[in-house]
């Protein structure tokens, strides 16, 4: 009799538990952002936080908590409790390369984090400050080349895509530039409109507005092939043999978090993004949609930690 109240009072629990999927969510949602306001990681959750407090009304809060190239935002999602009411918009820096990139970190992305799904992938783009006297990606390998160490460039933090595309590129062409480190994109962005930034990659997510307003000068975009959303704008690949710098973003949750809530997250996200406004609205900042399930953005994060600590470990840079 005892084991048949216990087992009774089990399945009570279980179906009373939040951990299946229909009963998220019953109150607030944070989605941390571990980089400042106005960068494309932070209009992805703010696009996805929108539709999700439309569709079941409670609120749904972006909250930004920069610093460390990442690192403080991820590591505060690590910590937090695994019920999906904390989740994290990961990118290919605060993901992929920090792992390589600090000696020292309270976190393990692999087994502190759950992937839920890939949001985009999206060109990094070149811009330079249009007082430059160059148009092109040759003139520019030419200007560089011609004034060692005199150009600076920015970036969103020490160690992220920016950051590294950047190196890359001083390793391809053989050249040095001046890196000065920013909290945020926007920064990196208001600051070359001020005229004090030569040069920078970044998410066409964000820099691709400025580039078409004029106010910025798109050079080349980082991915293999030209961009649909800026076919006008060659590919570093076709002056640079091989190169490629392919960003990306996905949302994670903390590791443990119950799968069928994990899997609600999922589905409820892939349905946003594939809403026609949300759809044109990627394409229109040069972002590509690029919905996965939890299974195959696990594997795929754990691929890019692989390929990222190669460029960090050839790229010299560690954090301590």
């Amino acid at each position: 009799m005892r084991s048949l109240l216990a087992a009774v009072l089990a399945g009570l629990v279980v179906l009373l538990s939040p951990a299946h999927g229909q009963d998220w969510p019953q109150r607030q949602v944070t989605i941390v952002v571990p980089f400042g306001a106005g960068g494309s990681a932070d209009l992805l959750a703010r696009i996805l936080a929108t539709h999700l407090q439309v569709k079941y009304g409670v609120p749904v809060v972006v909250e930004n908590r920069a610093g460390a190239g990442g690192s403080i935002g991820t590591g505060y999602v690590a910590k937090a409790a695994p019920d999906g009411y904390t989740l994290l918009l990961g990118t290919v820096s605060s993901i992929a390369v920090n792992a390589a990139l600090y000696t020292k970190l309270p976190f393990d992305v692999d087994k502190d984090l759950q992937p839920v799904a890939q949001l985009v992938s999206f060109p990094n783009l070149l811009i330079i400050n249009p007082k430059l006297p160059v148009r092109t990606l040759p003139e520019l390998i030419a200007y560089l080349k011609a004034n060692e160490g005199k150009v600076n460039y920015g970036s969103s933090g020490l160690g992220t895509s920016s950051h590294l595309s950047v190196v890359m590129l001083e390793q391809a062409i053989g050249t040095k530039m001046t890196h000065v480190p920013f909290k945020s994109t926007g920064d990196v962005v208001n600051t070359m409109l001020g005229g004090n930034i030569d040069l920078a990659f970044d998410s066409m997510t964000t820099v691709w507005p400025h580039a078409e307003k004029g106010t910025v000068r798109a050079i080349a975009v980082s991915t293999p092939t030209r961009s649909s959303s800026a076919p006008d704008v060659p590919a570093i690949a076709e002056t640079i043999k091989g190169f490629e710098a392919t960003a990306w973003q996905g949302l994670f949750a903390p590791a443990g978090t119950p799968r069928p809530v994990v899997n609600a997250i999922a589905a409820e996200t892939k349905r946003i993004w594939n809403l026609p406004e949300v759809v044109s609205a990627l394409k229109k900042v040069g972002a590509d949609p690029a919905i996965t399930t939890p299974d195959e953005f696990t594997a795929f994060a754990r691929a890019e930690r692989v390929k990222w600590a190669e460029v960090v470990k050839a790229a010299g840079v560690k954090i301590d």
